[in-house]
C-alpha cells in the first residue's frame, strides 16, 4: 500500500525535517505514529496525504512512485485516502449531514444518490438525530465523530488521523478508538498520530515512532 526508501524532507533552505525514512505499510494494517512534539508527525502525514513531496527519497502509494506524478494523478489519487484533523475543520454554515456528505457533492454526485448511505453513517457513529444540527451545537466529541464520518464517507482505501483524541476526554478517546478499530476491520488502511500513552498501551497496534526526524517501527 505504501512504501518509502531513503525519504528526506527539508522546507526552504532549513534542515531536515525527516531523515532517512524507509518503510512499508501493508493494506488493512492498523499504525500508530507518535513521537515527541517537533518530530515531524504532521509532515510525514502531509507526505502521505499527497500535498508534498519529499526532497529525496522514493515515496510508492498504490503501486505508483509519486514523485513522478502530475497533479492530475496525484489529484486522483487523493481520493482514496481519508484525513482527520485535531482541529475538526467542519464549515460552521452546513448542518452534519451536509459537512458529512462534502466529499460526494464535491464530486458531483447527487443528493438522491448519496442521501440513504450518508444517513447510515451517520447512524453507525451515533449522529443519527443530530443530522440537521450545525456545528456550533455540537460537543467536541460529536464534532469528531463527524469529522470522521466526513472522511470515510467516501469509502478511502487509506485513512490518516492527525491527532483525533486531542480535543476530547479519556473515555470519548477510546470510543473513538473502536470506532477506528471497526473501520479497520472493513479494511481500510489507518494510520493515527497520537502522543496518548494510555491508548498506545490499551490498543496493541504497531508504532511508528519519530524521534528528531528519524523513524524506528515497534510491531
Amino acid at each position: 500500500m505504501i512504501a518509502f526508501e531513503n525519504v528526506g524532507l527539508r522546507y526552504g533552505h532549513g534542515p531536515e525535517i525527516l531523515k532517512d525514512l524507509t518503510f512499508t505499510i501493508d493494506p488493512g494494517s492498523f499504525h500508530f505514529l507518535t513521537g515527541p512534539s517537533g518530530s515531524g508527525k504532521t509532515s510525514l502525514l502531509r507526505l502521505l496525504l499527497l500535498s508534498l513531496k519529499p526532497t529525496r527519497g522514493t515515496v510508492s502509494m498504490f503501486g505508483e512512485d509519486v514523485t513522478r506524478l502530475d497533479q492530475d494523478r496525484l489529484l486522483q489519487m487523493r481520493r482514496h485516502i481519508g484525513i482527520v484533523f485535531q482541529e475538526f475543520r467542519l464549515l460552521d454554515h452546513l448542518t452534519t449531514f451536509e459537512n458529512v456528505a462534502l466529499p460526494l457533492r464535491v464530486r458531483g454526485q447527487s443528493e438522491v444518490s448519496y442521501r440513504a448511505n450518508v444517513e447510515e453513517l451517520l447512524d453507525w457513529v451515533g449522529l443519527g438525530d443530530r443530522m440537521e444540527a450545525y456545528p456550533s451545537l455540537l460537543s467536541g466529541g460529536e464534532k469528531q465523530r463527524a469529522a470522521i464520518a466526513r472522511a470515510v464517507i467516501a469509502k478511502p482505501d487509506i485513512l490518516l488521523a492527525d491527532e483525533p483524541t486531542g480535543n476530547v476526554d479519556p473515555g470519548l478517546s477510546e470510543r473513538l478508538l473502536h470506532l477506528f478499530e471497526e473501520l479497520n476491520r472493513m479494511g481500510t488502511t489507518i494510520i493515527l498520530a497520537t502522543h496518548e500513552l494510555g491508548l498506545l498501551d490499551k490498543f496493541g497496534y504497531p508504532r511508528m515512532l519519530l524521534n528528531d526526524g528519524e523513524m524506528i517501527i515497534h510491531e
